[in-house]
């Protein structure tokens, strides 16, 4: 991507377009901090000669649509925030941000961050507003990374953690920690707590450590809508599956569960209603969709509302989803835009409803300060001194090591369907046959190392300086 990039500065080769570059900040930026990776700096690093590089920088400017795409495995490296942030910066320079055949913005059914409120402002985007206890590893998006876990459990001090709830997931096997530099591995962390409870319909090597495991349904007996995912849909659209078969008498749902979780962590008993909590939550979306001078309900009665949403005697996630549609951009306003989208047409639709093609949404879709587009974070700039560093380290070390260069390699993450992260390696019919906890390794790298088709291979993480 650097090398892509510098290229494009470098041929007079960038163009984001009229559309984009009036709502553009940073281009100035990007162009002096690219200026050390030309494609002959980052071949050896990344494994593409520099003819390469270019023919590919070449060809994505003068294509009339194209696209750059990375997620899982881009991300779960050294440098992983910085490369996707590159993506964006290529998809931008090409002309392929925010127009059909490149890169756009969706607009979901059940609204999002990008469509509440008023378009062009927002809070900045900051990282660090805490760090971790024992490494002192930054905050981002209120989230500590996963992998200091296991040392906050077994670290005495003030804060140390002592007691976990795990909600699905298989943390044991998935956690990046492992037994390196004396740090005790997630597993034997976990039996140091005081007390750990696991909602999961599965016993497997997280949830052994439980004192608790609460089972939720199984997937087929609750609705389902999938409000994250739909985010990032390649059209808008929006389908509702109910539950499959009735839960049994007794079994309370996954949102039950959590709800009465969270009212015993408050102090409140264990006999709470869960209705209550569940009450307070609906009323806080409510009150917030009246307030909001940009909403379709605003300055609406609240009761009114909360009554109309709850009519069929909904509650729980349905009740919310049924709000969020209604209130979203497509959404019946409860009476503002007759023929609007509701949970109920959804469900008459077992299929789902499509909304239609995206389209261009610059710039009511940016919820920044300056209502730009921020094509250069500093966090982000200033992470190249450390890529330029690593670029630099590797080189020299195989100008005085030549075999370095057969060890030092880079390992990047992937995932297979039939295990899932890990998780549904309990379901035996997803997993048997062949392992798929497999190393694809180029062949001339595989020559380099004596490593052939079929060996068992340890990797093992170098040190980093």
């Amino acid at each position: 991507m650097l090398g892509i990039i510098n290229t494009l500065f470098i041929e007079g080769l960038v163009d984001p377009g009229q559309h984009v570059s009036a709502f553009l900040n940073g281009l100035d930026d990007i162009r002096s901090a690219m200026q050390p990776f030309t494609p002959e700096f980052v071949e050896r690093w990344c494994g593409i000669d520099a003819a390469t590089t270019r023919r590919i920088a070449r060809e994505l400017a003068a294509a009339p649509t194209a696209a750059v795409y990375g997620r899982i495995g881009t991300t779960t490296t050294m440098f992983g925030t910085t490369t996707s942030w590159l993506i964006d910066v290529v998809n931008v320079l090409t002309g392929n941000l925010d127009r059909a055949g490149g890169v756009m913005f969706s607009r979901p059914v059940t609204g999002g961050p990008t469509t509440r409120g008023a378009g062009r402002t927002g809070p900045a985007f900051t990282v660090g507003r805490g760090h971790s206890r024992v490494s002192g590893l930054a905050e981002v998006m209120g989230e500590y990374p996963v992998a200091v876990l296991a040392e906050e459990i077994t670290t005495p001090g003030d804060g140390q953690i002592r007691g976990l709830v795990t909600v699905a997931g298989n943390p044991v096997l998935s956690t990046p920690n492992g037994n390196a530099d004396g740090v005790a591995r997630l597993d034997d962390a976990l039996r140091q707590l005081e007390f750990m409870v696991s909602v999961d319909i599965y016993l497997n090597e997280t949830t052994r450590h439980a004192d608790v495991i609460l089972p939720p349904p199984s997937q087929l007996e609750r609705g389902h809508y999938d409000v994250a995912l739909l985010q990032f849909a390649i059209r808008n659209v929006a389908n509702y599956s109910p539950p499959v078969f009735e839960r049994p008498a007794g079994q309370p749902d996954e949102w039950e569960v959590l709800i009465k979780l969270a009212s015993i962590a408050q102090g409140r008993p264990a006999s709470a209603d869960a209705g209550f909590v569940d009450d307070g939550m609906i009323g806080s979306m409510v009150a917030s969709a009246v307030r909001d001078p940009h909403s379709i309900v605003h300055s609406r009665d609240p009761q009114e509302l909360l009554a109309a949403v709850g009519a069929g005697a909904r509650t729980g996630p349905e009740r919310m989803l049924d709000f969020m549609i209604r209130t979203g951009p497509y959404g019946d306003g409860f009476g503002a835009k007759p023929g609007g989208a509701t949970l109920d047409e959804l469900l008459a639709h077992q299929h789902g409803i499509d909304f239609g093609a995206l389209e261009p949404r610059l710039p009511d879709v940016l919820r920044t300060p300056s209502g730009m587009v921020e094509l250069a974070p500093r966090v982000l700039i200033d992470d190249l001194d450390r890529v330029q560093r690593a670029i630099e380290d590797s080189r020299a070390a195989v100008e005085t090591s030549p075999a370095f260069s057969g060890t030092e390699m880079v390992l990047v993450g992937r995932r297979d369907l039939r295990s899932n992260n890990s998780w549904m390696h309990n379901i035996g019919v997803l997993v048997k046959g062949k392992s798929r906890c497999t190393l694809q390794v180029h062949p001339e790298d595989a020559d380099s190392i004596g490593l052939a088709d079929g060996m068992l291979a340890r990797c093992r993480r170098l040190p980093v300086h």
